[in-house]
């Protein structure tokens, strides 16, 4: 039997893991029932499984919930199914998960990243929605896996699993990183800085669809990942009566307006894209008293991470001077983060070639320009700035409706394909 017989005899297990995953969401750091299977079906296959401290870095998670909220997600975790013990070496939000394994023959080390989080949407209630339609729509109110998360994790256990089944054909050693937190670029960062991709000389991550979508199809490299900063500034100025005692107070309203309006006139960059953008902002506590707490979300953009830093640091500048225009305190708190990301071109001519020969796609795209962020940047700079090279691949599949929506739903066909294109790719970069 080949390996892609293999790996497509693995559909029907490969399905049912993915709806799984789809019936049980959970937003970035309280991924504790995904990340705990993940490990115990990690730790089955015989692969060294890190977890918690030992692949996260505290001081650089981002976003992470306060401690009544992490609570709350841990017990729901393990009423669903979560082991306990594995849940609780992920106290603090840690649900990166790391499996290794070091095979008989010298080899290159290839990483691989896929990510685990969901996103605050709702998904479609209607029997329009095949999920809901088949039994697998999410079952908790307010979430949904509606970017694919839940088919990464499901390739990254497929991949796994034919590695582990053909590891007396693999040379040296491989890196499986299951991330949190990519939603609002949260997660990388925290593992990224741990080291664990430090000795990587080949890596590979990849997305489903993202304007790929055509069934047997693939994208063997992008570029274009913007570099972004979240953040929310928080103001506090001095409640009074607006019409007894106004002179009293001190208006935070107006001074999260002044900074929202003030953001949008920033400077463009000559250099390459560069964007702003205030999301939200919520202020006050009635019509006849002056607002003294308000908060504004925003986020800065650049085509490389220069850029970004120039963003951001004006938009710092500007939110600080409008607080101090109306006499009030901000306190601006960093959310997310992604560098810029391109990859390797050596390595995507490389991936092409490899896929190419592989026999098994209508449709094959060397290069294709992406815009957004994607943190997973964070892991390809890393490994391309110690000399090795990094690949984001797209795993074309037919798509319900676009990402982030209430009835986005892919093609499952796209999952066994996947697992055995990406360890087919895994297998060439570790025997080169």
């Amino acid at each position: 039997m080949t390996l892609y017989d293999e790996a497509m005899q693995m559909k029907n297990e490969l399905v049912a893991c993915r709806r799984d995953f789809h019936a049980h969401p959970e937003l970035a750091w309280t991924e504790f029932r995904t990340a705990s299977h993940v490990a115990k079906a990690l730790k089955n296959l015989g692969y060294e499984v890190l977890m918690g401290a030992s692949c996260m870095k505290e001081d650089e998670m981002m976003g992470v919930p306060d401690k009544n909220e992490l609570d709350r997600a841990m017990k729901r975790a393990i009423k669903e199914g979560a082991d306990p013990d594995l849940v609780k070496k992920m106290e603090g939000g840690k649900t990166g998960v790391v499996g290794i394994m070091h095979f008989a023959k010298p080899g290159k080390t290839v990483g691989l990243r896929f990510d685990m989080d969901c996103l605050l949407v709702d998904e479609n209630p209607t029997d329009a929605h095949r999920p809901t339609r088949e039994g697998f729509a999410s079952t908790h109110p307010g979430l949904m896996h509606a970017c694919g998360h839940d088919g990464h994790t499901t390739i990254g256990l497929g991949v796994a699993r034919l590695i582990a089944a053909h590891k007396d054909e693999m040379a040296g050693t491989v890196k499986l990183c299951f991330q949190p937190g990519e939603e609002g670029v949260m997660g990388a960062r925290g593992m990224v800085s741990s080291g664990i991709v430090d000795d990587v000389d080949y890596f590979l991550s990849g997305h489903i669809g993202l304007g790929n979508g055509e069934n047997n199809s693939l994208v063997c490299m992008t570029e274009g990942f913007l570099a972004t900063s979240k953040i929310d500034a928080f103001f506090t100025g001095k409640p009074a009566h607006a019409g007894a005692n106004p002179q009293n107070g001190r208006n935070a309203l107006l001074a999260a307006a002044q900074a929202s309006l003030a953001l949008h006139t920033i400077s463009r960059h000559s250099d390459g894209p560069s964007r702003i953008n205030v999301g939200i902002l919520k202020a006050g506590t009635g019509r006849n008293v002056i607002p003294d707490n308000a908060v504004i979300k925003f986020e800065t953009r650049g085509g490389s991470t220069v850029i970004n830093e120039f963003m951001e640091g004006e938009a710092r500048r500007m939110v600080k001077a409008a607080a101090d225009m109306y006499g009030v305190t901000v306190k601006m708190v960093a959310r997310g983060s992604a560098a810029s990301g391109n990859s390797s071109p050596d390595m995507g001519e490389e991936v092409y070639e490899v896929v190419k020969g592989l026999g098994v796609y209508s449709d094959i795209e060397k290069n294709h320009t992406v815009s957004g962020s994607e943190d997973c940047s964070y892991f390809m700079s890393r490994v391309q700035n110690h000399g090795s090279k990094a690949v984001y691949m797209l795993y074309g599949t037919e798509e319900a409706s676009g990402h982030h929506t209430s009835e986005f739903d892919f093609n499952e066909d796209v999952l066994p394909l996947s697992v055995y294109t990406v360890t087919e790719l895994v297998k060439h970069f570790l025997n080169k």
